[in-house]
């Protein structure tokens, strides 16, 4: 809202704190919203959300990553079967917590969870139809889903999009953009393998670390497209800008010993993400940038510093260092965004997102 820039404006000029911006804005939101929504404020998040978000990551890696070889001897219809009732009776339970009880975070942590078993339901349709031949032939086993990359994941991770998608459309879930957007990060670096001409080579680590860096790139673009074109309502474009900067910024982490200077422009662009950070509005990238920061830094302390002991004191300096830089951003973050935009040029002006509700 305008108002809200207002205050970020007079905070800059040192005419309020901005503890007493936060406490205007909430005065005025109070008073300006429906009765309906100030008797059911949005619940904090607490002890007993992380139990719910925990279990449901349980139930999610213990089907997936950690399964073993032995869960992958049960065989295709096996396999489809046990996820199949997974899917169902996370779903069934999901909706009853949500429709009947009202408990919408469980209740849709359930069905998030059981979106994610659509993966294990393909896999076990491809494997047991023997329709790898169809793809790029078998990937190995369902567990090798999680840390190999191959072309033949293509299709699970498709489905698991498409569950999501649907899903969405009747629970408004929004951890079911996480599910969706891991399985969008994981086909962006299996997409790559259609493009080798070795597809069973999982040596060509390059050819996928470069589509991952452009693909990141491009979800960024949407999710500041996104911004720009629905400056009002639910924040859909929330889930985006966080795979999109994780896919770019691991892609570009991930990158092969270089030379100084080049490891000097790695530095450069994790700046560059702090300042992207500011102008989008969008934290995710200043934590991505003070990791990569941290990185260049403790490159220049393992080559500065040779005795361990002394390496250590200074990755810990480092890593307290990094903390003050996340605590004064915390602390100006208003009056930097504030500043950044009145000294912005109008035609940069224009391309900053201008959000006045986010949910």
């Amino acid at each position: 809202m305008s108002t809200e820039i207002d205050l970020q404006k007079a905070v800059a000029a040192g005419l309020l704190s901005a503890e007493q911006r936060s406490q205007i804005i909430a005065f005025l939101k109070a008073n300006s919203e429906p009765a309906s929504h100030a008797e059911a404020p949005p619940a904090k998040f607490n002890l007993t959300h992380v139990l719910w978000y925990g279990g449901a990551l349980i139930i999610m890696a213990a089907m997936g990553l950690f399964s073993t070889t032995a869960f992958a001897a049960m065989g295709g219809w096996a396999l489809f079967a046990t996820g199949a009732a997974y899917a169902i009776g996370l779903w069934l339970a999901g909706r009853h917590l949500w429709d009947v009880r009202g408990l919408r975070v469980p209740g849709g942590l359930l069905i998030a969870a059981a979106v994610s078993m659509v993966p294990l339901m393909i896999y076990g349709v491809q494997d047991a139809l023997d329709l790898w031949r169809f793809a790029q032939g078998r990937p190995g086993g369902y567990d090798d889903f999680f840390p190999y990359v191959h072309g033949s994941w293509l299709y699970m991770e498709i489905g698991t999009v498409a569950a999501a998608a649907l899903a969405l459309r009747v629970y408004k879930v929004p951890f079911l953009m996480l599910v969706a957007g891991i399985a969008l990060w994981f086909m962006s670096m299996d997409i790559a393998m259609w493009f080798t001409a070795t597809p069973d080579d999982f040596g060509d680590f390059d050819t996928r670390r470069t589509v991952s860096l452009f693909f990141g790139l491009a979800v960024i673009a949407v999710a500041w497209a996104i911004d720009l074109a629905r400056p009002r309502g639910p924040d859909l474009a929330f889930w985006l800008h966080i795979f999109g900067a994780i896919t770019f910024w691991g892609a570009l982490t991930a990158s092969p010993d270089s030379t100084a200077l080049l490891r000097f422009v790695y530095f450069l662009i994790n700046l560059a993400l702090i300042g992207l950070a500011l102008f989008l509005d969008r934290r995710v990238y200043a934590v991505c940038g003070a990791l990569g920061v941290a990185f260049y830094l403790g490159y220049l302390a393992y080559d500065v510093f040779a005795d361990m002991i002394l390496l250590s004191f200074a990755l810990s300096a480092i890593g307290l260092a990094v903390i003050g830089l996340g605590l004064w951003l915390n602390r100006h973050y208003a009056a930097l965004s504030a500043a950044i935009d009145a000294h912005m040029p109008a035609p940069l002006r224009r391309l900053r997102p201008r959000r006045e509700a986010s949910a």
